[in-house]
């Protein structure tokens, strides 16, 4: 089959159109003729040798999908050749097929086409992780994420307003921090001339944030502490600032704050089934009724993954990088 392909890893030059072993039909699995697949900062990870798949995945780039299934196990039932299918996968997502596991499966509304239902999963079902189930977001709460001109940062405002909560957030431009706030974000700090903590406070009236979701890490670590309420919770997803800093303790006992890691590629199949039926509980009816919505900055084809990748890494882009698959 058709796949994006590397023999070491290195920059966005050693990614190729190639050929590839079509995955082998697994037990409680479907297999998906993919259309399109969406692109995350941890292929980028992957593709420089810093972010192997787990044990049993593919070695393929790749986290989301979105296509049509084409075949099922015996043990299957929910699931028939012809329904078209987004779903979450732990690699594998940058070729003509996938092989998912069904309880990570989501069926694509009618009225979202291939490419758009390839920018849903990976953000959608992170931010529900994270901020919803070990965030523990309440009601009427208040969330800090940075990046939010990003996937995980689109998303977050989506789903937090719906939820009825406040969404404050990060971004590298005036631009980008003007199409938050459009896209019902409360409020926007340029993180290149402003001080996020005291957006936090103006947005909260001083309280702070429940949740913060971090994909920055050591060199936010303060900051994000002391944006947050007490008994608030930072949600650590990814170090692309650094992975060493010092714990104020002191902070941590005086407002009962807890700090928490978090990875949803290598969790069991069992666990990302849960979120998976827990975000569709929670925000299928939104997703069907279009309440939230895919964020779309671009589509290219397959073959033009480096260049994806270059786009990803540049950061000069709004919402998800989609690859199209003919």
């Amino acid at each position: 089959m058709k796949a994006i392909v590397f023999e070491a890893p290195g920059d966005e030059s050693v990614l190729g159109l190639g050929e590839a072993s079509a995955p082998v039909l697994r037990p409680g699995c479907v297999r998906i003729a993919t259309r399109a697949a969406g692109v995350n900062r941890a292929d980028l990870m992957q593709r420089q040798g810093l972010y192997p798949p787990p044990p049993g995945a593919s070695d393929l780039l790749g986290l989301e999908v979105a296509g049509e299934v084409v075949e099922v196990a015996s043990d299957v039932t929910a699931w028939k050749p012809g329904d078209r299918a987004m779903a979450l996968v732990a690699g594998g997502g940058y070729a003509a097929e996938a092989v998912v596991h069904a309880g990570s499966l989501m069926r694509i509304p009618e009225h979202l086409s291939f490419v758009e239902a390839a920018a849903l999963p990976e953000v959608m079902l992170t931010v529900y992780r994270n901020v919803f189930q070990l965030g523990a977001l309440p009601k009427g709460g208040a969330v800090l994420v940075h990046g939010g001109g990003s996937g995980i940062g689109t998303a977050t405002i989506q789903l937090v307003k719906t939820w009825g909560a406040t969404c404050v957030v990060t971004a590298g431009s005036a631009d980008k921090c003007r199409r938050c706030l459009e896209l019902g974000a409360d409020a926007a700090a340029n993180y290149r001339e402003d001080d996020f903590v005291e957006t936090v406070k103006e947005a909260t009236e001083g309280r702070g944030v429940d949740v913060v979701l971090d994909s920055i890490g050591a060199p936010y670590l303060e900051k994000n502490l002391a944006s947050l309420a007490p008994g608030g919770r930072l949600v650590l997803i990814g170090l692309m600032g650094g992975a060493r800093a010092e714990i104020p303790l002191g902070v941590m006992l005086m407002k009962r704050l807890q700090v928490i890691g978090s990875t949803l590629r290598a969790l069991p199949e069992d666990t990302k089934a849960e979120i998976v039926a827990g975000f569709l509980r929670d925000f299928g009816q939104a997703i069907e009724d279009g309440t939230v919505k895919p964020i779309v900055d671009r589509v290219l084809p397959l073959a033009e993954a480096g260049e994806a990748h270059r786009v990803m890494k540049a950061s000069t882009h709004f919402g998800k990088i989609i690859l199209q698959i003919d």
